[in-house]
Order: C-alpha cells, then structure tokens, then sequence
C-alpha cells in the first residue's frame, strides 16, 4: 500500500487523507489551491468578496463529497469542475442582480496611484484600465461554460482534455466552445486592435 501512495500525486495523497477525516490533510489542500480557486472564481463573477464566499462553498462542497471522491483525474480539474458549477448556480441566483464589478475598485485610493505611478503617465493609466476593464466586460459577457472554458484556458493553462474534464463534455465540445468564445471576444474587441 505504501509503494501506491508514492506514486500518487501530492493532492491526491492529500484527498485520500482527507477522506480519512484528517483535518490537516484537509487544512493543508485548502491551503495549497485556495489563492488559485478565489482568483478564478473572481475573474468568473468579478467580484473578490463573492469569490471569497464561493471557495468557502467549493472547499465545503470537496469536505462533504470526500467519500465518494475516486482519483480519476487530477485533483485540480475536480476542483474546477466544482468551483464552475457553485459559479453557474451563483449567475443562476443572481440573475436579477446582474451587475459588473471591476476589480480594481476594491484596490484603496492610494494603492491605485502607486500602480498608476508606476505605469507612467495619468493618461496612459487610464487608456491602460479602460482597455482591461473592456477585455474584462467581454469576457463577462460569454455565456457561463464559455467563460469559464476560456479562464481555465488562459488564466490556468489547462488544455483542452482537463477543461473537458472539468466541464463534464469532450473535448471536441471544449474545442467548439472555445472557437465560439473566441470569434465572440474578437468581435467584441474589434475597436481595440
């Protein structure tokens, strides 16, 4: 049993711990996927204080599946593909409330100057944040799967076999969906080339 657990990779030794009901174990998954499941979820929602609240509900969700979880699949892609539907279930509910957020209005005053500082110019700064917030809305605005396709793709280079994974379809499927995703933000982006 020992050899097996060797060749197993860290998280997935970590989950069967877990499943144990080995707190540490628990605690320390957490701690290794929690800064890169809140920056996905927020560039999913854009919102950094619901993103915060939707890992809580991912990590939750892991904690209360543990039992059935089985290490088909790399522990990251199950991770995804939980966090994409407690965000499709959030779009569900907030349908009504559908606001854009940027993230960078969270940022205090003075932190925004020191960045624009740095940038170089007022007016370069703000052609720069005007740009972002744009690519930001455009992809805001692709349909939830395609989004999310799109931010695995991109943000946490996963290919096409993981988002499929993650997603619940084939790859085929992810490969549509991203071309769709991508004649969409060019079309959206035309005015910024």
């Amino acid at each position: 049993m020992a050899t097996c657990l060797r060749t197993l990779d860290f998280d997935t030794q970590l989950m069967l711990g877990v499943q144990r009901d080995d707190d540490a174990s628990f605690s320390l998954l957490v701690e290794r996927h929690r800064t890169v499941l809140v920056q996905h979820l927020s560039r999913m929602v854009q919102n950094p204080a619901v993103a915060e609240e939707l890992a809580q509900d991912v990590f939750l969700r892991i904690h209360r599946s543990r039992r059935t979880w089985e290490p088909n699949a790399k522990f990251s892609t199950w991770l995804f593909r939980i966090s994409t539907n407690v965000a499709y279930n959030y779009f569900r509910d907030q349908r009504h409330n559908n606001r854009n957020v940027s993230l960078d209005r969270d940022l205090p005053s003075a932190r925004k100057r020191d960045f624009a500082d740095r940038m170089g110019t007022v007016e370069e700064s703000m052609v720069s944040d005007v740009r972002v917030q744009q690519i930001r809305d455009a992809i805001h605005s692709l349909p939830v799967k395609q989004r999310a396709a799109v931010l695995m793709h991109k943000y946490e280079e996963m290919d096409y076999a993981e988002i499929a994974q993650a997603l619940g379809c084939t790859p085929g499927a992810v490969k549509a969906m991203m071309f769709r995703a991508y004649e969409s933000l060019r079309a959206q982006l035309a005015s910024l080339a």
